[in-house]
Parts: structure tokens; C-alpha cells; sequence
């Protein structure tokens, strides 16, 4: 008698401890998904402003998560449904943004467009991941992901290729900053070139479409001088984002080989990025009205939003302070290399 009353005491410990543990998972995953939900909409109201436009809802979320870092009661309570929302949320936004893509514009567009994107995205991760990694010995995993972000679309980008390598939050959130800031210095960069370079509306957007990281960033630049300089922009921005799906597999596989991991781990499969692939194909080819469309890049980018909410409140100050200034250096270097190879493909393909 007394062993069996041994044992129910235990199971019942047990169950108390499960049910326990569940109410607390269930309160941390809601607390945190309301505050990385008002941190996502808020970066979207923010970002309707003149100035911050340029920095984007993403970027904005991120900061809002990182000033949730200095109240401990509020980044307590939620610590445990914030890797959940930064994973999930993450590739269900990835699979969204799929809608934003129109393959039909892009094919009328004409095949130099999407070469010239192909071109510039392969050149930039490699002259990144070279200056970075080799240069000035930042590890791969960080040069490889803010080569990426330069690369394809910004921060976008980095969360989006970062469970291809199982990358650390802080060298998300890092590579993230990089492609935020330097991408608004050069969006000034490009407008003030502009009456410089001598160069016609769609050379200046192919340049603004060809150089600048964020979306946000290429739209602000196009639009500073032009509706056609802005839409041609905006085509070879989109023909970049394009390359997101196959870089987040190659970047993978290659990781996988030459990383500082263990090399024998299992490859993700990116089937958000198929995702991704089939949403564009959707909203390319189905008659779907552009409202509804225009809904689901909202929804894409709220989700994106909370992810990147969710990297701000996990970020590690002295990491981002320790190793910030060398990655900065060599981005600003790569950034600056490939507005040269925009001007130059501007001025001999395009007229």
C-alpha cells in the first residue's frame, strides 16, 4: 500500500508539473505574441512617415523589440513563446511575401533585368563574404548572412536565409542592422549622384533597383526622382528578390560543407521557400483581385514584422557593441563596390 501511494504521489507531481509547465508555455507564447504584434503593426504606422519610409516596418519592429530588452518583467513573461514566433511566424511571412513578386512583370520586363539581378546578387554575396570573412575575420555564419542581406533584399533576406544555417539571433539581428543602415546611407548616396552621373531616368532606376538592400530602399530612391525611375527600380529589386529561394538552398549546401558547425548535421529542407515560389506563381497567373493581393503582403510583412520584433527581444547588446564596427567597415566597402557596378552596368546595357 504504502509503495502504490508512492507512486500515485509521484504521478501526480508529474501531472501537476506538465499542466504547470503548459499554462506557463500557453501565457508566454500569448504575451509574446501580442507585444511583437504591436511592435510589428506600430513599425508599419511608423514607417508611413516621411523619413522613416526609408527605414522600413521590419527594421523598425526590430528596434522596438530590442527597447523591450530594458523592461525584465515583460521580456521574462514572454521568453518562451518568442522562439516559436521567430521561427514559425518567419516562414509563414517568407511565404507571403511570395505575393509581392509578379512574375508576369517581370518576364515583360525583358530577360536584362532579371541577368543584370542574377549578376549582382552572385558578385555582392561573394566580394561580401570575401571582405567580411577573409578580410577582416568575421566569422562565416555573420559574413555570409549580411553578404545575403546586401546581396538579395535586406533583412528580409537574412531572416530568411538564417534557418538555412542555423545562424545565431544576434548575428541576424547584426546583419540586419548592417543592411538597414548602410542601405539608408547609400539611398541618400544614390539621389545625390543622380545629377552628377549625367544618366537617364532608367539608368538612375536600374541603379537605385541594382545597389540598394531594402525594398523600402529602392522605392525611396526611384521616387526621389521619378514615377519611371521608381517602377524601374522597383522591377530590378523584385527581379533580386527572385533569387531568394535558390541562394537560401545554395547558401546552405555550401555552409554545410565549409561552415564552423558540425558538417555531418542534416541540411534544412527550405520548404517555406517553396512556399514562397508557389505564392508568386499564384499571384502572378490566377485572376485575383490586387486588393486581396495587396492584403496578403500586408499579412507578410506583419508576420515578418513579429518575427523581427521577436529577434530585437532576444538580441545581445555586448555581441552587436564587440563586433559591430569591423562588419560595418567591410559592408560599407561591398556596399560602396556594388553602387560602382550598378553605375557601370547602368551606363553600358541601359540607356
Amino acid at each position: 500500500m504504502i509503495i502504490k501511494s508512492v507512486k500515485r504521489k509521484k504521478e501526480v507531481d508529474k501531472l501537476q508539473t506538465e499542466t504547470k509547465g503548459k499554462k506557463i508555455l500557453n501565457l508566454s507564447f500569448f504575451a509574446a505574441l501580442i507585444i511583437t504584434l504591436l511592435c510589428s503593426v506600430s513599425g508599419k504606422i511608423l514607417s508611413g512617415f516621411p523619413g522613416l519610409n526609408v527605414i522600413g516596418a521590419l527594421v523598425i519592429a526590430l528596434l522596438m523589440g530590442m527597447i523591450i530588452q530594458v523592461i525584465p518583467d515583460v521580456k521574462s513573461k514572454c521568453s518562451r513563446g518568442i522562439g516559436f514566433i521567430s521561427n514559425k511566424f518567419l516562414r509563414a511571412g517568407i511565404i507571403f511575401l511570395g505575393f509581392k513578386l509578379n512574375l508576369v512583370l517581370l518576364a515583360e520586363s525583358g530577360i536584362k533585368y532579371l541577368m543584370t539581378a542574377i549578376f549582382i546578387v552572385t558578385v555582392i554575396i561573394m566580394i561580401n563574404y570575401y571582405l567580411m570573412h577573409r578580410c577582416f575575420k568575421i566569422d562565416s555564419e555573420l559574413s555570409l548572412l549580411a553578404g545575403c542581406g546586401c546581396g538579395i533584399c535586406g533583412a528580409a533576406a537574412v531572416i530568411g536565409i538564417g534557418p538555412q544555417l542555423k545562424a545565431k539571433e544576434d548575428n541576424q539581428v547584426l546583419a540586419v542592422a548592417v543592411v538597414a543602415i548602410l542601405g539608408t546611407v547609400f539611398t541618400l548616396i544614390d539621389i545625390a549622384l543622380y545629377g552628377v552621373l549625367g544618366i537617364s531616368r532608367q539608368q538612375y532606376g536600374v541603379i537605385a533597383g541594382g545597389s540598394l538592400h531594402e525594398i523600402a530602399h529602392a522605392v525611396a530612391a526611384g521616387n526621389a526622382i521619378s514615377k519611371s525611375a521608381e517602377q524601374i527600380a522597383i522591377i530590378t529589386k523584385l527581379s533580386r528578390v527572385l533569387m531568394l529561394a535558390p541562394v537560401a538552398i545554395i547558401a546552405g549546401i555550401y555552409y554545410q560543407k565549409t561552415g564552423e558547425k558540425n558538417k555531418n548535421a542534416k541540411l534544412p529542407v527550405p520548404y517555406f521557400m517553396g512556399g514562397f515560389l508557389l505564392s508568386s506563381i499564384i499571384g502572378s497567373f490566377l485572376p485575383i483581385p490586387h486588393q486581396i493581393l495587396q492584403k496578403l503582403v500586408d499579412l507578410a510583412y506583419i508576420l515578418l514584422g513579429m518575427a523581427m520584433a521577436a529577434l530585437g527581444i532576444s538580441v545581445n547588446f555586448k555581441v552587436i557593441k564587440d563586433r559591430g564596427g569591423k562588419v560595418f567597415l567591410a559592408a560599407f566597402i561591398g556596399s560602396g563596390i556594388q553602387l560602382i557596378i550598378c553605375i557601370i552596368i547602368a551606363k553600358v546595357f541601359f540607356k
